[in-house]
């Protein structure tokens, strides 16, 4: 039985950016010893700060390869077209990121307690 005849939409569901799929990997498996255990809070601020982290690397490398290629030093365009499609979704994934986190915060403050 295939994916597709469970979830006709399964096949056009895109696979997350390399970033937010390295970053939940990592947070999938467990760290051994109670001492290790993060809360709720932290383990989130951890997500995003490690996002924020690694969209910023990459958006630097991409910026060096843009360099190269305006000087000509560029071997196979097409990789570095990937990496530029890749750096711009991990930052449209960002910026998603923030405006639901302000999104929230916002309806928070309008709440009456």
């Amino acid at each position: 039985m295939s994916l597709e005849s469970i979830d006709p939409i399964a096949p056009m569901i895109l696979p997350l950016p390399p970033v937010m799929g390295d970053i939940l990997a990592s947070r999938a498996t467990p760290t051994a010893g109670p001492n290790t255990a993060m809360t709720g809070t932290s383990a989130f601020g951890q997500l995003v700060s490690d996002g924020l982290q690694r969209t910023d690397t990459q958006l630097l490398g991409i910026q060096a390869d843009m360099q190269q290629l305006a000087s000509g030093n560029v071997d196979q365009l097409h990789h570095l077209m990937i990496r530029i499609e890749e750096s711009r979704i991990s930052l449209q994934l960002l910026l998603q990121v923030r405006n639901r986190l302000l999104e929230s915060y916002q309806e928070l403050t309008r709440m009456q307690v």
